[in-house]
């Protein structure tokens, strides 16, 4: 079938009479591409098809929630069997016991665990927590890195409709930097809260960067000697790189740690997990929604919490991600690109060199989602442990088809206005 996108063009259409900018958030493709499309059908495995009925080998695994592949068996059949007995009730199903203590088990630094939905909702609890635990106002985050989208935290690029004040007592340092964090945590000596981590540098419209191990001691130290409590934050990148808190990797344990996404492979449900010492503060603190206690997610979690111990899922996913690293570089070799693909093989970042205003990199995405691959020209991806080798040779050759289109295009291809803004300010950031 030939791909289309008329359907795509219609919903968008009809969507901007009745929504506001005619979509909103991290999936609005209006930074994207003309031809990506917006809406979507299905997605079995690791594959999507859009409201056209194009479908592709998907790399963006819904902005990270899925990990065991779209529409997983076992965590479909434990959603069901619990939406036959109820969902929303005028408490958790007991089923919340049991997903609070897999995820305790499985998280080293962890003794205690409590659900929310969306990933905003767990760092704004971890914040809340620290605060009632130190009796503090400050929280240090890392410059640009992504938090969430309440005001606190939103991005600066994105930021309309908020005031300095949303975030007054929230103070920057350099990612990866010990000085800075330690220059910060000296500047507002006895008024930390907390220092917020990612677990590897993963911002948009730039390379990926591992955390240096002495910056994550560093991070620990200063943690411990000034009271204030770390609070790592795995949304992103939970389960895709450890079994464990991503940290865990470096040695560092955690006061908190914020998880989302794909604990229960697509199902809404996020957490905030905590040492011992962090409890009294977390039963002080009020926090509610009315979806929180949902009990169908809840058991789709204790589903997916169950292949993560069990089963290869991780070796898999990985084992794909490089997979694909290693081909796309042959191939872009192969018709004189390079490409810079930074972060974890499961979470690739994937630029090209001499590309400072993305006219390369949005050709090559656009073409390959005709091909039949649906890459980012500028977030990271994720891959999930539905991706076989058959599926990562499939997105292969249309990446190489993909980047001869470009290599012909080339001297015609002009930047991407859409972002022109953005990477200029990023630049001077």
């Amino acid at each position: 079938m030939a791909w289309s996108n008329a359907r795509n063009r219609a919903l968008q259409e009809r969507a901007q009479q009745v929504i506001p900018g005619g979509m909103y958030g991290h999936m609005s493709t209006a930074l994207l591409p003309a031809d990506f499309p917006q809406y979507f059908r299905r997605g079995q495995g690791c594959r999507v098809w859009d409201a056209d009925g194009n479908e592709y080998v998907d790399f963006m695994c819904a902005y990270g929630p899925n990990l065991l592949g779209y529409n997983d068996p076992a965590v479909q059949a434990a959603a069901a069997a619990q939406q036959a007995l109820g969902d929303v009730l005028n408490g958790p199903g007991e089923v919340m016991v049991e997903l609070a203590e897999r995820f305790v088990a499985q998280v080293s630094h962890a003794q205690w665990a409590m659900f929310c939905k969306n990933g905003t909702d767990a760092t704004t609890m971890a914040m809340v927590i620290a605060r009632a635990h130190t009796g503090r106002k400050v929280i240090l985050a890392a410059r640009d890195a992504y938090h969430g989208a309440d005001p606190w935290c939103v991005p600066l690029a994105r930021s309309a409709g908020t005031v300095p004040e949303d975030r007054a007592h929230v103070v920057y340092y350099a990612y990866n930097d010990p000085q800075s964090l330690a220059d910060a945590m000296r500047k507002h000596a006895g008024d930390v809260a907390a220092v917020f981590a990612t677990p590897f540098r993963h911002d948009v419209f730039r390379d990926q960067e591992a955390p240096d191990p002495e910056y994550a001691q560093a991070a620990r130290r200063l943690c411990d000697e000034s009271g204030a409590l770390l609070v790592v934050d795995d949304i992103r990148a939970g389960f895709r790189l450890a079994r464990d808190c991503s940290w865990s990797l470096l040695g560092i344990a955690p006061d908190l740690s914020c998880w989302g996404k794909c604990f229960a492979n697509g199902h809404p449900i996020s957490a905030v997990l905590g040492a011992e010492h962090a409890r009294a503060a977390a039963r002080q603190i009020f926090v509610t929604g009315s979806f929180w206690f949902a009990a169908v997610p809840m058991a789709a979690g204790v589903a997916t919490l169950k292949q993560i111990a069990d089963t290869d899922y991780l070796e898999r996913l990985q084992s794909a991600g490089q997979a694909l690293r290693d081909g796309l570089d042959a191939r872009a070799r192969a018709h004189g690109f390079a490409l810079r693909q930074s972060g974890p093989a499961a979470m690739p970042q994937i630029l090209f060199e001499d590309d400072p205003d993305f006219r390369l990199g949005y050709a090559w995405t656009a073409e390959c989602l005709r091909q039949g691959a649906y890459f980012h020209p500028y977030h990271n991806m994720f891959l999930s442990a539905a991706h076989t080798a058959a599926d990562i040779e499939e997105a292969l050759g249309a990446a190489d088809r993909a980047f001869e289109a470009v290599r012909r295009q080339r001297a015609a291809l002009r930047p991407a206005p859409q972002i022109a803004g953005i990477v200029q300010m990023l630049a001077h950031a």
